[in-house]
């Protein structure tokens, strides 16, 4: 069973990752880059800040800055355990595909992914009695996640278990938020 999920793994990757059109590497290339999505965070306080009074806001924000690092470790923790190597680096199909960046680390799970869902996830389960159109956020770890098979550096596995850590990381961390930080805001200790 494993080896058939493997082998659908390396051959939707192969079908996707050909997709690609050389006139929007340009577009991938700075999509992928977390630093191209600066923007949407400074967004995502911002929202926090005007939806919600100051001090539950900053502990709002401050659960989501808990999020990503968290996300972080896991991903650390996991790609060294597994230690799958990354399409770019699969001498096996390295030259059938498109490749934009060459990271030298660990594929499984993808980190891009499971930080983009978990921080979306989270922002949107603050914000979604506010704002109603928040769901629109989904585009970014949708449009991110989806890069790293178009430059070459993840697998649909690595990008589906990727999300699925963050959005249950997302929905941990609201519940530990709720039962945590909440019942501190509603007692107004200091």
């Amino acid at each position: 069973m494993l080896n058939r999920i493997l082998e659908w793994d390396r051959e939707t990757f192969i079908y996707l990752n050909s997709l690609g059109i050389e006139d929007y590497d340009g577009f991938w290339s700075v999509a992928t880059n977390i630093s191209s999505w600066i923007p949407l965070f400074v967004l995502f306080f911002i929202l926090i800040l005007l939806k919600y009074p100051l001090k539950e806001a900053v502990l709002m924000s401050l659960s989501v800055v808990a999020l990503a690092f968290f996300i972080v470790l896991a991903t650390d923790f996991t790609k060294e355990f597994v230690s799958r190597l990354r399409p770019n680096n699969d001498t096996d199909i390295n030259t059938l595909i498109r490749i934009l960046r060459s990271p030298s680390n660990y594929s499984f799970f993808s980190g891009h992914a499971a930080s983009s869902f978990s921080i979306t996830t989270l922002v949107v389960l603050f914000l979604r009695k506010k704002l109603p159109w928040v769901w629109l956020f989904y585009l970014w770890p949708l449009i991110f996640s989806f890069s790293r098979i178009y430059i070459g550096v993840h697998y649909p596995t690595d990008i589906i278990t990727g999300a699925a850590v963050g959005i249950g990381s997302a929905f941990l961390f609201y519940s530990m938020y709720h039962r945590i930080i909440v019942p501190y805001l509603v007692s107004g200790r200091p």
